[in-house]
């Protein structure tokens, strides 16, 4: 063991004169814990957040989403198949995008209607964690032989408005009917619920709701045509350079866009939420660094004729400042390790047990999400310790400048 770590640990272990520096020296501890336990979980809370809605986001949404300017997409195959040959692209479906009005026998709530092919190739499309879509639109088909009306897949929010559960009538209500501009006339279909989905975000579940591409052209008249297509790729942070090498293929009209420029006011402000959050609670850290930096102070002055005789017998100013920069980072780095286990404590528990609820209409999800992320862990621990190290330098300085002969003698 070295001199200075011997000796600042030892005045670290050892009975104070004054109790009053012990407290500052175990309040400072606690501060440094309570402000690493807060920042961990408050950033693991965010980076949860964000990651839980962009998995939420991409499950109901595109990757690209590619459309035509002023007119819908009349041929689906062969656009499909040069969006399809395009490097890392996994599937493009077709899309019919709509306003529509939902009646049942308990009441009227409006939707945004978007009808898929679930014919085509692809990987499976889930809505929430327990409908795919695809599997559940290809059994709604309709059925004119026996009766059977097309399936409707709703969401829970659309459900507690209209009062249906799975296999109930859902009138359907279009405004682009037939007829001029002057004498439209709205077209009415008879749907059953053929499934309900719940993301658990209510902008979805309580107005997208989603039925077979066949049916939906039917019904506003669009045969062989389509809004636009749903692009899935394999690699989602790639999104924005495939998109535009599917603009260079197919050329114009076309356009497209990835999901990050869809949602970019979103994410853009998790971000700076999880940054202000970051240097908010950084100041928990910095005034208990200041306690760290007071007991030092109090000790140098409680320890004036200790150092004095440390200098006489041959200890250098390094090693004096050696010493209390010891005592120091000992007590943030301890400070550091309890609150390290305190937040991944507390995130396990918010993890395991999400008992805190949101209103889905204000924060988008209903419950708490939480990713405790290795990386955030040890930015926080290393900021910790630096600012913690920064504390002591003015005390261990003003230890190493004291002048043993004023020490022993005023000590």
């Amino acid at each position: 063991m070295s001199f200075t770590w011997f000796v600042g640990t030892r005045y670290l272990r050892a009975r104070q004169k004054q109790a009053f520096i012990s407290l500052i020296t175990f309040l400072a501890t606690a501060g440094i814990a309570v402000g690493v336990m807060a920042l961990i979980v408050v950033i693991a809370v965010m980076t949860g957040f964000e990651s839980e809605l962009q998995n939420r986001i991409l499950g109901i949404e595109s990757h690209v989403l590619v459309m035509r300017y002023g007119e819908s997409v009349s041929d689906i195959d062969a656009t499909a198949t040069k969006i399809e040959s395009t490097d890392g692209i996994l599937s493009a479906t077709p899309f019919i995008y709509t306003q529509v009005m939902l009646r049942s026998s308990h009441g009227v709530t409006g939707a945004v209607l978007k009808a898929l092919d679930p014919t085509r190739p692809g990987p499976p499309i889930f809505v929430g964690k327990n409908i795919a879509l695809v599997d559940v639109l290809a059994d709604a088909a309709p059925d004119e032989s026996d009766g059977k009306v097309p399936g409707l897949v709703v969401g829970r929010v659309t459900a507690e408005r209209l009062k249906v559960a799975v296999g109930d009538p859902v009138y359907l209500i279009s405004p682009l009917g037939k007829g001029t501009a002057a004498n439209q006339m709205p077209v009415v279909m008879r749907f059953s619920v053929a499934g309900i989905f719940e993301t658990g975000m209510n902008e979805y579940d309580g107005a997208m709701s989603f039925v077979r591409l066949d049916v939906a052209q039917r019904l506003l008249h669009m045969p062989g045509q389509a809004t636009g297509f749903e692009v899935r790729v394999a690699d989602i942070y790639q999104a924005k350079q495939i998109a535009d090498a599917i603009v260079a293929r197919i050329g114009f009209p076309f356009w497209a866009r990835d999901w990050m420029q869809m949602n970019r006011n979103l994410f853009s402000m998790l971000r700076l939420q999880k940054t202000v959050m970051y240097i908010i609670l950084t100041l928990i850290v910095v005034v208990a660094a200041f306690n760290i930096a007071s007991a030092l102070i109090m000790m140098v002055m409680e320890k004036t004729k200790d150092i004095a005789i440390l200098k006489t017998i041959g200890a250098t100013n390094q090693h004096i400042r050696q010493i209390f920069v010891c005592k120091g980072l000992v007590i943030g780095c301890l400070g550091t390790a309890i609150g390290g286990v305190l937040g991944f404590i507390l995130c396990s528990i918010l993890k395991q047990y999400p008992f805190i609820k949101l209103p889905g209409d204000v924060y988008f999800l209903t419950t708490l999400p939480v990713s405790l992320q290795l990386v955030d862990v040890l930015i926080i621990g290393l900021s910790t310790v630096v600012i913690c190290f920064l504390a002591t330098l003015y005390p261990a300085a003003s230890a190493s400048a004291l002048d043993p002969v004023d020490g022993i003698r005023y000590g």
